[in-house]
């Protein structure tokens, strides 16, 4: 097995392919029309676009469990996914120029250097360097 697609639940589609997209860098790889206005909307990590695509999904207005957990995370500060990056400073940097905020500034633990960012869309997500 291998990982294909993982999913995050976003509160609006758009905004978060614009987040993506345009601060962090991601492109766009499958926008299928779905009912409701829904999509099938993935991106994939520019370096490697047949890698793993990140699924921006609906967030499940209509399922309380579900977005009672999302707001949960969000709320406690814990990040509801993590993307690997080779310079965490580097790449706070970058993002804080674009206007994204942290919860959490580039912070070394042990054989890690994190920082975690509001993605705009009811997600905490943590960058990683392996040191």
């Amino acid at each position: 097995m291998k990982v294909k697609v993982i999913s995050i639940p976003v509160s609006d589609q758009q905004k978060a392919l614009e987040f993506y997209t345009e601060k962090l860098g991601f492109v766009k790889k499958v926008d299928v029309p779905l009912d409701g206005n829904n999509r099938w909307l993935t991106v994939v990590s520019k370096e490697q676009q047949d890698g793993p695509e990140v699924l921006l999904e609906p967030a499940p207005v209509h399922f309380e469990p579900a977005r009672v957990y999302q707001k949960a995370l969000f709320d406690a500060g814990i990040p509801y996914t993590q993307f690997n990056t080779e310079d965490v400073q580097k790449e706070y940097e970058r993002l804080v120029s674009l206007g994204v905020q942290f919860s959490v500034k580039p912070t070394e633990m042990g054989t890690v250097r994190i920082a975690v960012f509001n993605d705009t869309c009811g997600n905490n997500i943590q960058i990683v360097e392996m040191l």
